[in-house]
């Protein structure tokens, strides 16, 4: 009789590597071998000096986290393993004890391989002991191999995090030596100067700015292929606008402007705009690879991920990533525009192939935005997901098909995103309601209702969608939405008063004595709500003071402070404090969620050293400080 339980198992094997490589009759002997073992979150599976055990192991379903123990005799997660992979595999290679701790992140099951089972297949089989020893000695799995420390076995591309150089957050690069012509320079004399400079591309420019880019691959297919003379004036090849940026530029925001953008040149301005004086260029022939992990390499991985598992399995070395950066001490901003390029990227390929599985063609343009704090450039751990659907008007007849058809599609996306990591917003506030699956109209409309009416709920509803960014689509639509936003505030001095007194709910964190003011029931009873105390305060008035200036696209909490503090000099050391304070926050939350496996939200104020809660205080300062500028701007008294 067939023993059903170890021909499942056999089957699960055989999709991965070193079983893979087997014969099925020998799958099945080496399954019926196989225990099968449960965890729950958090359960330890082997630790570091634990002597070996008799199996190594296979991730049938979960995560488990293999850590290291740092410096600090802190853990430290140097790797996360999902369905599939192997570790534990120290037993196979050497008699000594375990060298790292493997801890379940989530429920998981474990198939435990018996040794002494397994071993004549990998000295048989040449591939298999290959894998095998590969396997042991060049990824993360063997914490001493400075070499090869951090590097993956996946189907994705190794990803290595040597984090001791972190060769991606050096600045880029800069290439001084470029040449210049305007745009009514014919296309064979800017191709000479290019000859006689040795260079890979021209930049067009206009009163020494830059308004377009030729490169080699630009002559090869338009002129080369006859389809432009060379006589031609260079304008007519040339690619605009140009993509720019200043000269602070990291290798790593580089590399995904490169690949967001799909270009291999980018303009260095004096202030990073095409309206300032060119000062250099980057190629992505310049910049050199580092060997490993990079947020390039995770870039590739997540646009040619083919399911959502894959898409899941690069969100966890994501966080890994972001580990390494936190621990580092990579300054916030550089790490928020990284992750959120990567989160952004991981949105956008959700979004395409669930367009791939709809039974019919879009039945009109829309765009998905991402609110709160994926909006805000702020989402840094895994957090709620919040988002919207926009879809271009439709006749009348048309309304309600077009709208089942973006909710279909919106339910895929959502369900997906939840799998990669992203929870469900407990709100609802996803574009699968159809509260937030609208026509530009039905938008508009509901943005102006919101407005005037604005009760204390349409202030919080609407305060949120201040926050927004496009992940995918048609990006006129959301411009639209904005447009309409900013004319329905112009002169709207009661809208902006009840706006100042919803951020003034959360006042300053700390009590008369200076203490912590802690959740007081619940289960978080004397738990710190670092978010609601002292995150939300800040991000709610950078929102309020940077409406009333009227000023649109920047929607990042500490980049709203800097503005602010360029509109108003007289005012500039505060928002300056204020704009340090968030980075901090956040940062120290960050912090939380990873040591913790959580949102990083809730603070066990026990746990914190001295050190930590000065730091605290004084970010609660700057919150102090611009709570009383928004009373004294804003008639606020009426609606407290």
């Amino acid at each position: 009789m067939t023993n059903s339980i170890a021909s499942r198992i056999a089957d699960f094997l055989s999709d991965f590597p070193p079983f893979s490589l087997l014969e099925k009759s020998q799958l099945e002997l080496i399954a019926t071998e196989i225990k099968v073992m449960y965890f729950e979150q958090g359960q330890t599976i082997f630790s570091r000096d634990e002597s070996v055990h008799d199996y190594f192991y296979i991730v049938q379903k979960g995560a488990v986290d293999l850590q290291k123990i740092d410096n600090n005799q802190e853990p430290e997660t140097i790797d996360k393993c999902d369905e599939g992979d192997v570790f534990g595999l120290r037993p196979l290679f050497a008699k000594e004890n375990y060298q790292i701790n493997a801890i379940t992140d989530e429920e998981s099951v474990i198939y435990a391989i018996p040794l002494n089972i397994f071993k004549p297949y990998a000295i048989s089989n040449p591939h298999v002991g290959n894998f095998l020893m590969e396997s042991f000695a060049s990824n993360t799995r063997n914490p001493y191999s400075n070499e090869h420390r951090g590097k993956l076995i996946s189907d994705e591309e190794d990803i290595s995090l040597k984090k001791e150089a972190l060769f991606e957050l050096q600045p880029i690069p800069i290439i001084k030596k470029m040449v210049t012509v305007s745009p009514e320079t014919s296309i064979q004399k800017s191709a000479i100067l290019m000859s006689n400079k040795k260079v890979g591309s021209v930049i067009v420019v206009e009163d020494e700015k830059p308004v377009g880019i030729v490169t080699d691959v630009d002559f090869r297919e338009l002129v080369a292929t006859g389809k432009l003379p060379i006589q031609h004036p260079i304008s007519e090849v040339m690619k605009t606008p140009v993509i720019c940026y200043s000269k602070n530029l990291t290798i790593a925001q580089a590399q995904l402007t490169m690949m967001k953008h799909n270009i291999n040149h980018i303009c260095i301005t004096k202030d990073g705009t095409p309206n300032t004086q060119v000062k250099g260029i980057v190629s992505e022939h310049d910049i050199i690879l580092s060997q490993g992990n990079n947020p390039a390499v995770l870039m590739k991985a997540i646009n040619r991920a083919g399911s959502t598992k894959k898409l899941k399995r690069i969100r966890n070395k994501v966080m890994i990533l972001l580990n390494g950066y936190i621990r580092s001490n990579i300054p916030l901003t550089h790490i928020s525009n990284i992750i959120f390029e990567l989160n952004d990227a991981t949105i956008k390929r959700t979004i395409e192939r669930c367009i791939e599985k709809m039974d019919t063609p879009l039945p009109a343009k829309f765009a998905w935005m991402s609110l709160g704090s994926q909006g805000r450039k702020e989402q840094l751990l895994n957090t709620d997901q919040d988002n919207a659907l926009v879809f271009e008007d439709v006749p009348e007849e048309k309304l309600e098909e077009t709208r089942a058809y973006f909710l279909k599609l919106a339910t895929k996306v959502t369900k997906r995103l939840n799998i990669i990591g992203y929870e469900f917003c407990p709100a609802e506030m996803m574009a699968r309601n159809p509260k937030y699956c609208l026509s530009l109209s039905e938008w508009k409309d509901q943005f102006s209702e919101w407005v005037t009416t604005s009760g204390n709920d349409e202030i919080l509803l609407c305060q949120i969608f201040f926050d927004f960014d496009i992940s995918y689509g048609e990006v006129k639509l959301t411009n639209s939405i904005s447009d309409h936003i900013f004319d329905i505030l112009k002169g709207n001095r009661n809208f902006l008063n009840k706006l100042a007194a919803q951020a003034l709910r959360n006042p300053s964190p700390l009590g008369f004595f200076r203490q912590f003011l802690v959740e007081q029931d619940g289960e978080k009873k004397d738990l710190f709500d670092i978010k609601k105390r002292g995150i939300m305060p800040l991000t709610d008035a950078a929102r309020l003071l940077i409406l009333e200036h009227r000023v649109k696209n920047i929607s990042n909490t500490s980049e709203r402070f800097e503005k602010l503090a360029q509109l108003e000099p007289n005012n500039k050391e505060i928002y300056q404090a204020c704009a340090y304070s968030s980075r901090a926050l956040i940062k120290f939350r960050t912090k939380q969620g990873l040591r913790h496996k959580d949102n990083g939200r809730f603070i066990n104020l026990e746990d914190l050293g001295k050190e930590d809660k000065i730091k605290l205080k004084r970010c609660f300062k700057s919150i102090k400080e611009i709570q009383e500028l928004i009373k004294i701007r804003f008639e606020t008294t009426y609606y407290l």
